[in-house]
């Protein structure tokens, strides 16, 4: 197989998969090493900025791979979608973004305790909308479920990782410490069991 037909190989399956997927996943589907996959994927994403094409391809944590449009274009995808029908993000629901995917994961009693306010329907809202996800259940009194940001949340907002979030503190600023589920001042060791 030469590199035209590779990288012909690896542009058909992440264009029909259509979410992230990874390394070895198609490494296994072409039947390569991952490490030929990656040079693969790697060269992809250069020939992509390369040409300033439409589409690019996105690198997430886990080694996961994800063909998209440019975001330089959302405007025009939007357009060609008719997306209007869909609300724009509530101030609420920006607020319970941002409470998960700086302290995921967490309980719905967690984001209501730093906002003061119900956030139940906020919450199932963007649980509809696939922004956040279930991440089993909190081994505290009740065992809540626990919510984090998924790979929609991170697409959405232009992110590669939460390490792409800004900081909440200046640098030279003690970072305060959130309150605990259980009301205390220390935080607690959070763990997580699946979801039956």
């Amino acid at each position: 197989m030469n590199d035209p037909q590779r990288l012909g190989m690896l542009e058909a399956m992440l264009f029909a998969h259509a979410e992230p997927i990874e390394t070895a996943r198609l490494a296994e589907a072409m039947y390569l090493d991952e490490a030929a996959a990656e040079e693969g994927l790697l060269a992809l994403q250069k020939q992509y900025d390369g040409q300033q094409s439409g589409l690019c391809l996105l690198r997430f944590d886990g080694d996961r791979w994800q063909l998209v449009t440019r975001p330089a274009y959302a405007e025009v995808v939007k357009r060609v979608l008719d997306t209007r029908r869909n609300a724009p993000l509530s101030p609420a629901a920006l607020e319970v973004l941002a409470v998960v995917a700086y302290n995921q994961p967490v309980s719905r009693g967690f984001i209501e305790q730093v906002r003061g306010v119900d956030s139940s329907s906020t919450v199932s809202n963007l649980l509809e909308k696939g922004l956040i996800e279930e991440a089993g259940r909190l081994d505290l009194p009740g065992r809540p479920v626990a919510f984090r940001v998924t790979d929609t949340f991170l697409r959405v907002f232009g992110l590669a990782s939460l390490s792409d979030l800004p900081p909440l503190h200046d640098d030279g600023l003690p970072e305060e410490t959130p309150p605990s589920e259980n009301g205390g001042d220390a935080p607690e060791q959070l763990k997580l069991e699946p979801v039956p």
